[in-house]
């Protein structure tokens, strides 16, 4: 019974949108990016950083102790040379670490990736329609694609 209710939708929210295209155009385009020459690469070094407990842990304490002193600078309390010094080597420590740095790049690169989709998303329910280049405000389509000489 648990079955039929999830093929029917009935436990989904009323929409006006069917969900079906745009499930399928969400597949096709994780399989355009899956397909990618680059991304083998690309999943390789976040999966090195994800089977590493020991560097996930390290980064996880240098997230908090980074939070830490922001929240203290921004109470107004003072920063001691000792805790800024700790960070710094902290920092530099985790930096050092090849897998850490091929991380840090291959996280940037799949936000950027999600940046760019939710882009055309976002401006696609702001226009109504597909957007054009014309519809962004910068010299890009979202996707790197200006159109003119830039």
């Amino acid at each position: 019974m648990e079955n039929e209710s999830c093929e029917t939708g009935t436990n989904e929210p009323q929409s006006l949108l069917d969900m079906l295209p745009i499930k399928q155009g969400t597949d096709q385009l994780c399989e355009s990016i899956v397909n990618q020459e680059g991304f083998k690469e690309l999943y390789a070094k976040i999966d090195a950083f994800i089977s590493d407990e020991k560097l996930k842990y390290e980064y996880s304490t240098l997230n908090e102790r980074g939070a830490l002193l922001q929240q203290k600078q921004q109470a107004g309390a003072e920063i001691t040379e000792e805790e800024i010094t700790a960070f710094e080597q902290l920092r530099n420590d985790f930096l050092e670490n090849q897998v850490a740095t091929d991380f840090l790049a291959a996280q940037e690169e799949v936000q950027q990736v999600q940046d760019r989709i939710h882009q055309v998303i976002a401006k696609t329910f702001e226009v109504g329609r597909v957007p054009a280049q014309e519809d962004f405000d910068f010299c890009s389509d979202g996707f790197g694609d200006c159109g003119c000489s830039h």
